[in-house]
C-alpha cells in the first residue's frame, strides 16, 4: 500500500521502466473470466505470492494469482532488487577513493553520475523482473488478475468486478514502510524504500530517520554516492537486534565514510523553510536543527491488510501486526493460510519464499510442517556486512543453554589481508561441552555468502567439528569458519594423563 503523504515521484520514462511495466503490469492486460472455484487463489504477488503459484502450478494445481499494483511486489520493484544496485555503485565510488589501500592511485578527478547510478537500477529492475511477468505465468497456467482484493466471505473474493472462489487460498500481501508520526513530516515531504529509486538528483543533504538494517544500508550507501548524510536514531545504539561489537564494528565503518550518526536523539518535528527541510531535533533535553534536502525513513514495516475485509473470511488480524497465523502458517479460517511479511516476523525475501512454499504444502497437499522449525539466515548488506544465524548468546541464556563461543577475527585470515577487508569476525557458538552449533554471527565483506555454510550445518545438524575436516578453498574468506572448527575440534579432543 503506498505511503499516502510520502513524496509522489514520478520514475523516468525509459526503456528500461516501459520494459518493467510491460512484463509485470502491462497497461493493456484483460483479466481472465473465472472458470468455476479455484483450487487456490494467491493474494499478493510479491515474493511469497510468487512462490507459492508457482509451487502450486508446478503441480498441476489450478491457481488465481491477485495483485493490485506491480508483479514481483517489494523485493524485485522497491526492495532487495533496487537496493544492492546502488550499494554495489556506491561500494565502486567507496574503492575509488579509497584505491591507495590496494596500491593504485586515487583518480584524479571521482565525479558520481547520479543519473547514471539510478538508470543502472532501473536496467537491473527490469531484467530481473523477466522472469516473473505476467506472459510467463499464464504460460504456467496461473490466472492473473489485477486490481484490489476483497473478501466477501470464507471462500470467495472479489476483484476487479469477478468473484472468485476458492478452496484455499494464501494471502501474501506484504508490508509497506512504517511512517513515524512527527509534526510537519508529511507537509514537508520524505522518501521511503517504495520511492526513493524515483528521485533523479543526488540530494546533497539527506536525513536517514532509523537505524535499522534499511537505514544503515541506504545512508552508507547514499553518503558514499556524494550525499551527505545524518542517521537519527531514538535509541542508544543502532542494530539493536546484532551483538554489540558487531554494531560497534559498522558503527568505525559509516565514521569513516563520513556517515554522521546521532543516537539517544528524536525528530521532534519538520518544516520547509527558503526550499530547505528544517529538521528540529531532541537528544537529553538539548535540542537543536539541522537542514536537509531529504528526508528518508526507515523505521520499520507494517503488514497490509487494510481494504482486505479479512473480517468477512473469518480472519483474525491486528493493525500494525497483519495477519495471525499458527504454526502451519495457517489463519483463524483453516482454508485461509498467510505467507512473507504480511504475517511474519522475519520480513526477509527469503522467509517470503519458504513461508510461500511451506503454506502451500500444508495447504493443498496435507504437510504438517511448522514454521517455529525453520532456521533463518539473514543479513545487514552494509560494509562490511553483518550475517546471523540461529540463537544469540543472550537468547541461549534466557533458554538456560550453557554456550561456548569460538572466534576468529578476520585480519587472522590471509584472503582478507589481501583483499585489505580485515575489519570482522566469524563468531559461531556452540553449546557448552558438544559442538552443537547454537548459532552464529559473521562480520566481513561477505559476510551474506558465508553465513550459508552455518545455516546449512545446523540445518543438516553437522556438528562444528566436522567442518574442520571440511576442505575450504584456499585463498577465501571462509577459511575463518574452517578455523573456528578446528578451535573447537582442539576444545573438544580427550586430554591425555
Amino acid at each position: 500500500m503506498p505511503q499516502p503523504n510520502a513524496r509522489r515521484l514520478t520514475t523516468p520514462d525509459d526503456a528500461h521502466e516501459r520494459a518493467r511495466i510491460a512484463d509485470l503490469r502491462p497497461r493493456a492486460w484483460v483479466n481472465p473470466e473465472p472458470e468455476g472455484r479455484y483450487p487456490l487463489v494467491v493474494v499478493g504477488s510479491g515474493f511469497a505470492g510468487l512462490a507459492a503459484a508457482e509451487t502450486a502450478a508446478a503441480r498441476g494445481i489450478k491457481v488465481a494469482l491477485v495483485e493490485r499494483s506491480f508483479i514481483g511486489g517489494t523485493c524485485i520493484n522497491t526492495g532487495c532488487v533496487p537496493s544492492k544496485a546502488i550499494i554495489r555503485t556506491s561500494r565502486l565510488y567507496a574503492e575509488m577513493r579509497d584505491a591507495a589501500r590496494y596500491g593504485g592511485q586515487v583518480p584524479g578527478s571521482i565525479q558520481v553520475d547520479f543519473a547514471a547510478t539510478m538508470e543502472r537500477v532501473r536496467r537491473i529492475r527490469a531484467h530481473l523482473g523477466q522472469p516473473n511477468s505476467v506472459r510467463r505465468l499464464a504460460a504456467a497456467g496461473v490466472d492473473v488478475y489485477f486490481g484490489d482484493a476483497r473478501f466477501v466471505g470464507p471462500d470467495a473474493l472479489t476483484v476487479g468486478g469477478a468473484k472468485l472462489r476458492f478452496d484455499k487460498a494464501v494471502i501474501a500481501t506484504g508490508a509497506r514502510p512504517n511512517t513515524p508520526s512527527i509534526p510537519g513530516l508529511a507537509q514537508a515531504g520524505y522518501l521511503t524504500n517504495e520511492n526513493v529509486w524515483d528521485i533523479t538528483k543526488l540530494p546533497p543533504r539527506l536525513l536517514v530517520i532509523g537505524g535499522g538494517p534499511i537505514g544503515c544500508e541506504q545512508a552508507q550507501a547514499f553518503c558514499r554516492l556524494g550525499a551527505h548524510t545524518t542517521i537519527v536514531q531514538h535509541k542508544p545504539l543502532f542494530l539493536e537486534r546484532e551483538e554489540r561489537d558487531a554494531a560497534q564494528i559498522l558503527s568505525t565503518a559509516l565514521a569513516r565514510d563520513g556517515v554522521e550518526v546521532r543516537l539517544n536523539t528524536r525528530v521532534c518535528g519538520v518544516r520547509t523553510e527558503h526550499g530547505e527541510k528544517r529538521v528540529d531535533l531532541i537528544s537529553d533535553d538539548y535540542k537543536n536543527t539541522i537542514a536537509v534536502d531529504e528526508i528518508l525513513t526507515g523505521v520499520g514495516r507494517i503488514a497490509n491488510i487494510e481494504g482486505l475485509d479479512l473480517a468477512s473470511a473469518g480472519v483474525e488480524c491486528a493493525p500494525g501486526k497483519g495477519v495471525g497465523v499458527d504454526d502451519f502458517l495457517r489463519t483463524s479460517n483453516p482454508c485461509i493460510y498467510a505467507a512473507g511479511d504480511v504475517c511474519l516476523e522475519h520480513k526477509y525475501g527469503h522467509t517470503a519464499i519458504a513461508s510461500a512454499q511451506m503454506a502451500v504444502r500444508n495447504a493443498l497437499f496435507r504437510g504438517r510442517e511448522h514454521w517455529s522449525k525453520v532456521i533463518i539466515p539473514w543479513c545487514t548488506f552494509t560494509d562490511p556486512e553483518i550475517a546471523h544465524v540461529g540463537l544469540y548468546v543472550r537468547e541461549a541464556n534466557r533458554q538456560g543453554i550453557p554456550v561456548k563461543t569460538f572466534t576468529i577475527l578476520m585480519h587472522e585470515i590471509d584472503r582478507a589481508i589481501t583483499d585489505s577487508e580485515e575489519s570482522g569476525f566469524v563468531k559461531i557458538h556452540v553449546r557448552e561441552g558438544t559442538d552443537r552449533i547454537l548459532g552464529a554471527t559473521i562480520v566481513a565483506r561477505h559476510a551474506g555468502d558465508m553465513i550459508n555454510e552455518i545455516t546449512l550445518a545446523i540445518v543438516a545438524k553437522i556438528g562444528l567439528r566436522k567442518l574442520a575436516g571440511v576442505m575450504h578453498a584456499y585463498d577465501t574468506q571462509a577459511e575463518a569458519i574452517q578455523r573456528a572448527a578446528r578451535a573447537c575440534e582442539r576444545a573438544l579432543a580427550p586430554t591425555t594423563a
